[in-house]
């Protein structure tokens, strides 16, 4: 599949994003891509342990993947963490998300054994580039 395909099919396909280090503060990009994604219809789970229990964007903060509630059906994870983070974050995920699709790494983003280990469990990757600028494209 091209990329422009898989983003597309991202774009479609997702309703619930969970934001990894999402940030409370607005001149932020985590805060602004969320905005952003919020405004667009997408339902926006933040995950930050420093703000777990606190609300940003109108939504309750959870300390990490696996405290999401089960109903949630997260369909992609957005993450805004170091890439010597990712591993962890990815393998929380595969493992405590069940509707997951979807691991999307922001820009700077990239982790090839984290990709490699969501690729083998079905979930389609996106490295190094962000929503924001992706998804119009596509309208």
């Amino acid at each position: 599949m091209a990329d422009t395909e898989i983003i597309r099919r991202i774009k479609d396909e997702t309703r619930t994003i969970a934001v990894v280090g999402l940030s409370p503060k607005k001149d932020r990009p985590s805060w602004g891509v969320a905005r952003f994604l919020q405004n667009q219809g997408y339902r926006i789970i933040p995950v930050n342990p420093e703000h777990a229990g606190q609300e940003i964007l109108g939504q309750t903060v959870y300390a990490d993947l696996s405290a999401i509630p089960a109903d949630a059906k997260v369909d992609m994870v957005d993450i805004f963490r170091r890439p010597d983070a990712v591993a962890a974050i990815v393998s929380e995920a595969i493992a405590t998300l069940p509707d997951l699709k979807f691991i999307w790494m922001q820009l700077g983003v990239t982790n090839a054994e984290a990709a490699a280990e969501a690729e083998s469990a079905g979930k389609i990757v996106v490295q190094d580039r962000c929503p924001k600028i992706e998804f119009p494209r596509l309208s």
